[in-house]
């Protein structure tokens, strides 16, 4: 039997809804409270707790970081109760944790599961990314437009005018000549200060995010969490691996990757059917934010299995301990 059909999306999903929502629940005391250190490291605590009860054998691929550099969640950790099917696991348990600790919009807990040996082992290096939503034709946007040539044929493609255009680019001064080049197409632009799995996944839902685009740079290893998502919900990825020096060069050979010119669409960075789950942790224009009310605290999770095309919104809702 094969890796694929050990892999039990069904039955799993619930429980990695569960692992998200239990991060999100350990860094709601830390939203506003201007310490990211100690956010992030409840969210990372409550995760591997939650993930060690799955019955699976599971190997952290995009974690928190080399064993050296994190205590809990590295790359290579292995997670579960060794009982069940072997998977990769990507996660970024606070994705925006300057969000949550100065109570900013569009923090949450991500996290996803594939078949073993099927996640991208993406290099803590910066990706070069482009994103559009579904619908649309291969080729429609490539890597080798320019962002101009990108916004006029996506315009195209949608049949509309350049100024319907939205693109998402995280703030950044390494943006700064992108951000001239797309605003003087005429298209909009939202800016975002961190969070760019959640700008990504903006634009799987245009109609109710505003966003047509993302483009920027960014880590890798969100990369693979965005495109697991956009395998979900449905779009295009791209993402090409920066290498500023020749430690990052290692990095990436270390994780098996050998040509530093290569386009990875989505279909490369996650090669199966994948689940994911993601909760959030302020509030934003994917998810609600966690609300708390006398005695208790509601969350929302986005649930998706590729192999369905399932997208759930849950409301979980838990007395305060």
């Amino acid at each position: 039997m094969s890796e694929k059909q050990h892999f039990q999306d069904r039955l799993l999903s619930l429980g990695l809804a569960r692992v998200s929502e239990a991060a999100a629940l350990a860094s709601a005391r830390l939203i506003g409270r201007g310490d990211e250190k100690a956010a992030d490291q409840a969210a990372v605590n409550a995760m591997r707790d939650q993930l060690n009860l799955l019955d699976i054998k599971g190997v952290v691929v995009i974690g928190e970081g080399e064993r050296d550099e994190a205590p809990m969640l590295y790359i290579g950790e292995e997670v579960g109760t060794g009982n069940g099917p072997e998977v990769d696991i990507a996660l970024d348990p606070l994705e925006g944790t300057t969000l949550t600790a100065k109570d900013m919009p569009n923090a949450l807990t991500v996290i996803a599961m594939a078949p073993r040996g099927t996640l991208l082992h993406a290099p803590d290096v910066y990706m070069e990314k482009l994103a559009i939503g579904p619908g649309f034709k291969p080729g429609t946007v490539t890597m080798t437009m320019s962002p101009s040539e990108r916004v006029s044929a996506l315009a195209a493609a949608k049949g509309v005018s350049i100024e319907d255009i939205t693109v998402c680019i995280l703030e950044r001064p390494r943006h700064e000549d992108l951000i001239r080049e797309v605003r003087s197409t005429g298209a909009a632009i939202r800016l975002i200060t961190d969070g760019d799995v959640a700008g990504v996944m903006h634009c799987a839902e245009p109609e109710i995010t505003g966003i047509d685009m993302y483009m920027g740079s960014g880590g890798a290893p969100e990369g693979v969490l965005a495109a697991a998502a956009l395998k979900c919900m449905g779009g295009q990825f791209f993402g090409k691996l920066l290498f500023r020096n020749d430690d990052e060069r290692a990095r990436a050979r270390k994780a098996g990757i050998t040509n530093f010119d290569r386009v990875y669409t989505r279909d490369d960075l996650v090669r199966s059917d994948v689940i994911f789950a993601a909760t959030g942790v302020t509030s934003g224009s994917l998810l609600a934010g966690i609300k708390r009310e006398p005695g208790c605290v509601t969350l929302e999770t986005i649930l998706m299995r590729s192999k369905t095309g399932s997208v759930r919104r849950m409301t979980y809702k838990t007395p305060l301990k």
